[in-house]
């Protein structure tokens, strides 16, 4: 197999550098109600992901959606171990900033293309937010490219 790869400039807002597979949702996420912070798991009914884990895994979504005390839910899943690794948002917003902030998990946004139409579930990424870009790294040719 034949294995492509893509480097994007972005915005980093909470540095850090992980690698790690992608999760892709091109619907927000509401962590407070719509993930578990215990496991990991989505939960939110008739969401896309509902029932992936986000544990270990560079999340890729839009933007969050709900509550402000999802910040302080993704606070307590970095606490627990079961955070993501990395988030990549289209366009962040304050509530996922803030629990970046405090769970340590770094996240970058502002692509040049919109990470949710350019990243599949499964792709290898190398997410470094301090220097403010994204590797995507994949083992089969798509038409997104």
């Amino acid at each position: 197999m034949q294995e492509m790869e893509i480097k994007l400039r972005g915005r980093g807002l909470v540095r850090g550098i992980v690698e790690g597979e992608a999760l892709v949702s091109s619907q927000p996420i509401s962590f407070l109600g719509g993930v578990d912070p215990a496991t990991g798991i989505i939960k939110e009914r008739g969401h896309e992901l509902e029932g992936y884990t986000v544990t270990d895994k560079v999340l890729v979504f839009p933007h969050s959606k709900g509550s402000t005390v999802s910040s302080y839910v993704l606070f307590s899943m970095a606490r627990r171990g079961t955070k993501p690794l990395g988030i990549v948002n289209t366009v962040s917003d304050p509530i996922v900033a803030a629990g970046c902030v405090l769970g340590n998990i770094p996240l970058l946004d502002k692509l040049e293309i919109d990470p949710t139409k350019a990243i599949i579930t499964g792709d290898y990424l190398t997410l470094n937010a301090t220097e403010g870009f994204l590797v995507i790294r994949r083992s089969q040719i798509s038409n997104v490219w």
